[in-house]
């Protein structure tokens, strides 16, 4: 061990920068902080790198505070920049980075500047030493702490293949009447369709998804309503969202709306994942995780007035099939096979512009950041058995593919779902970084070298 517990951070996006801002603002152990990131921008990870104003969160701000016990520390933040907002306001992603990052500036200067050290470069291996973990950078050097949290993020793909387009490229097309496909009908696609209406485009969009589901919006509703604590842990898929059809007639008798019970049960998602054996996940994953996730993550008001205008106008359509190819043809236009949903959508579909928001369940095992490329090919970590991101424990340990659950090396947010499965969302990573940073924290000796 070094004289002050240090840790050090793979990932510089919200998941890295929360649980270094977790780790460094607790008093009662001094742990310093290597915060390894990739773009100088701590803060600004895929989710919240943009500067168009009509990307919103998805989440009010009276829920983006970046810390449990001060849960209008956002608010705050927002009005002393003087933003007049309040807590049921939806802000743009790009403000929210630079949220993000100022939670870092307590630690870049002053006394306390040498807690938090910050390190612009990619890892690409990392190994569990007798004294504590070893990264190696792709400039060549190697950093040494006591352990190492790996908060690399979602495994996006960088590039689709031509001729299609990347969910974070924002280019238009050069004719503002070209024709665009958007493959997927998820957040990703509002802000494309945003970005498009914004820019002055006039021509088609056709949104493409095996469903056709839009995320659902979100409303005030009249109350609060209250429900039951009894969850029925461990039941069937089916008997779950029997018992969830009952908390959404219960809000309504009571004034509310379905948005009320899916709300009310978020705080106990990871409960019930880790209550279903393997079979039961898979369940969900392939009958009901579409229809969770469109009520779970809605569009912001703004955001859905915008897909609903453009739809009622016609330029906007939404279309039910699978996507299985994409051909450029000799005179650049690009030719979209499809199998159709019950017949009700073309086999074909012609555009000029398309792009792929197939949204971020990939595999890590090809897509993940490169440190986690190099675990999994070491048999130092293993994919949890749905292929959702690393195994872990509930805890955020590493798990390696002999089973042997890491002393050193954790993993947090979207790189390790698995466990969780709910941990992509800020309100989620928050809670997740703050019990990790007291548990790094309560017995820096112990839970630093050794296992719980």
């Amino acid at each position: 061990m070094f004289g002050r517990p240090q840790v050090l951070v793979i990932g510089g996006g919200a998941s890295g920068v929360l649980m270094a801002a977790h780790l460094l603002r607790r008093a009662d152990v001094q742990i310093e902080v290597t915060l390894l990131e990739r773009t100088g921008q701590p803060g600004r990870g895929i989710a919240y790198d943009t500067d168009d104003p009509d990307h919103l969160l998805n989440t009010r701000v009276a829920q983006m505070s970046a810390f449990p016990d001060a849960p209008a520390d956002f608010e705050r933040w927002l009005q002393t920049g003087g933003r007049r907002v309040s807590g049921a306001d939806f802000v743009d992603r790009g403000t929210y980075g630079r949220y993000l990052e100022s939670l870092l500036a307590p630690w870049r200067r002053g006394p306390d500047a040498r807690r938090l050290t910050s390190v612009q470069a990619e890892c690409l291996r990392l190994s569990e030493t007798a004294e504590g973990v070893s990264a190696t950078l792709d400039d060549g050097r190697v950093l040494r702490a006591d352990c190492a949290i790996l908060a690399t993020g979602h495994a996006v793909p960088a590039a689709p293949p031509r001729p299609l387009r990347g969910a974070w490229d924002f280019t238009p097309p050069d004719d503002p009447m070209a024709t665009v496909a958007i493959i997927g009908t998820g957040l990703s696609m509002v802000d494309h369709v945003a970005t498009l209406l914004r820019g002055g485009h006039r021509g088609p969009i056709y949104c493409l998804s095996r469903r056709g589901l839009l995320p659902q919006e979100h409303a005030a509703t009249p109350s609060s309503p209250c429900f039951p604590p009894q969850i029925p842990l461990g039941a069937p898929v089916s008997q779950t969202l029997h018992w969830l059809r009952g908390l959404v007639r219960l809000a309504e008798a009571q004034g509310g709306s379905w948005r009320d019970a899916v709300d009310a049960i978020r705080p106990r998602v990871a409960q019930i994942w880790q209550s279903w054996p393997q079979a039961e996940r898979a369940r969900f994953l392939r009958h009901a995780a579409s229809w969770w996730e469109v009520h779970r993550h809605r569009m912001p008001p703004a955001s859905a007035e915008r897909i609903f205008r453009a739809t009622a106008s016609g330029q906007l359509r939404i279309l039910r099939g699978s996507f299985v190819a994409a051909q450029e043809q000799p005179d650049r236009r690009i030719v979209l096979a499809i199998a159709p949903r019950r017949g009700d959508s073309p086999d074909r579909l012609v555009a000029d512009h398309v792009i792929d928001c197939r949204g971020i369940r990939r595999d890590p095992a090809r897509h993940a950041a490169p440190v986690i490329r190099d675990l999994l090919a070491r048999g130092a970590a293993r994919l949890d058995p749905l292929g959702l991101g690393l195994d872990t424990t509930p805890a955020a340990r590493v798990i390696d593919t002999q089973g042997a659950v890491s002393a050193r090396v954790f993993a947090i947010g979207p790189a390790a779902r698995g466990a969780l499965w709910e941990i992509t969302a800020v309100p989620d990573i928050r809670e997740q970084t703050s019990a990790l940073a007291q548990t790094c924290c309560a017995q820096p000796e112990t839970t630093l070298a050794a296992g719980e």
